[in-house]
């Protein structure tokens, strides 16, 4: 449960990281965002180095499955899009994905 919390902590720093530039970029917003956004995207690196697992691909590999459904609540939470049933199957085959890759057995 810490590691995928720790997940869900590293993929809100990536998204905010990645949504402050987006808000300069495409809705004219201050080119302040991009001060909180360097330090999110600072925070997203420095926590992907807090996983206790076995090589950083893996680690990258499994947090790829987090980080689509933190995305796809994100896009409900902040854009106020509701995913589809689609978005919520892609989302339970990513977290099968990173389950099948965290749990494997330890040689």
């Amino acid at each position: 449960m810490k590691t995928f919390a720790l997940f869900i902590a590293t993929a809100l720093a990536e998204i905010v990281g990645c949504y402050l530039p987006w808000l300069w970029l495409r809705q004219g917003k201050t080119a302040w965002l991009l001060v909180p956004a360097a330090l999110s995207l600072a925070l997203f690196a420095w926590l992907l180095t807090l996983h206790d697992t076995a090589g950083a691909g893996r680690v990258y590999a499994a947090y790829g499955g987090v980080y689509i459904g933190v995305a796809l609540a994100w896009l409900w939470a902040v854009d106020g899009i509701r995913p589809t049933t689609w978005d919520v199957a892609g989302v339970l085959v990513a977290l099968a994905g990173m389950a099948i890759i965290m749990l494997q057995p330890v040689k």
